[in-house]
This record gives structure tokens, sequence and C-alpha cells, in this order.
């Protein structure tokens, strides 16, 4: 069992920056690949990025030059800086990582982009 749990959601202007945080449970934390994800109203939920434990990450188009996923070993803690925020930004961001065979999301933290 893991869980996970995000937090640093707010509000932002447009052009804003904030920094999202997904703590995870359990020693393995060093070995998961940690995702991020957002759903925005009336829409599925869609891939942000990851980090890998070898510190590769991938970033979804839309995000690429302005999210960066970061992750703290030590804090079983990953994070994700986004920056340049759009409205088309707003959603709520999940954390996800996968165990075995096991998916593990967080509850959700909201960003909201606006004036």
């Amino acid at each position: 069992q893991v869980n996970v749990v995000e937090s640093g959601g707010g509000l932002v202007q447009p052009g804003g920056s904030l920094r999202l945080s997904c703590a995870a449970s359990g020693s393995g934390f060093s070995f998961y690949t940690m995702g991020w994800y957002r759903q925005a109203p009336g829409r599925q939920r869609e891939f942000v990025g990851l980090i890998r434990p070898n510190g590769i990450r991938n970033y979804a188009e839309s995000v690429k030059g302005r999210f960066t996923i970061s992750r703290d070993n030590a804090k079983n803690t990953v994070y994700l800086q986004m920056n340049s925020l759009k409205p088309e930004d707003t959603a709520v961001y999940y954390c996800n990582t996968r165990v075995g065979s096991q998916e593990y999301w967080g509850q959700g933290t909201q960003v909201t982009v606006s004036s």
C-alpha cells in the first residue's frame, strides 16, 4: 500500500507560478516512477509529466518548457514547478505511481489560473 498526497494548489494569475508537492509513503520511493496528471472540468484526465527513478523526465507537449518535475528521495516527495501558467492549465492535479500491478493516486489538488 502506497499513500500519495498532493498539496500546493491554489489560485494564481496568468503568467504566474505555482509549485505542487506530492508526498508518497513507502520505503521504496526512490525506485518509483512518479507521474503528474490533471483533469479539467468536463474533460478526461490527461498526462502532464513523470520522473523515473534515474531522474529521466517526460512531459506532455502542452507543458514542455513551462513545467518542471523534480524529486527529493530523502523526503519521499516529488514536485511539479509550474511557470508561465495559462488559464487552460486550470485543473485538478493528481500524483500517481505504480508499484507492481497496483496504481496509486492522490486525492488531487486544485489549480486555478485566472485574473
